[in-house]
């Protein structure tokens, strides 16, 4: 979707690298994903669920931008 979208920003995190991170993010499973601080996904999520959270993440007006971090 960042590929696709200058509005959608990904970020990639190694939690054997990034332990405080990891922790604070409360990783357990790999992969996790968090949009917007608010969804979180642990391991593999359907594509349609994971699209239906990142549309409702962003909101209505499609105006926020949308930052996906595993």
């Amino acid at each position: 979707m960042a590929l696709a979208s200058s509005r959608v920003r990904s970020t990639s995190i190694e939690a054997q690298e990034f332990m405080e991170l990891a922790r604070a993010y409360q990783v357990s499973a790999v992969p996790k994903i968090v949009l917007n601080d608010r969804v979180e996904f642990m391991g593999a999520a359907p594509e349609a669920m994971f699209l239906e959270a990142v549309q409702a993440t962003a909101g209505d007006g499609g105006d926020e931008e949308v930052e996906a971090t595993p």
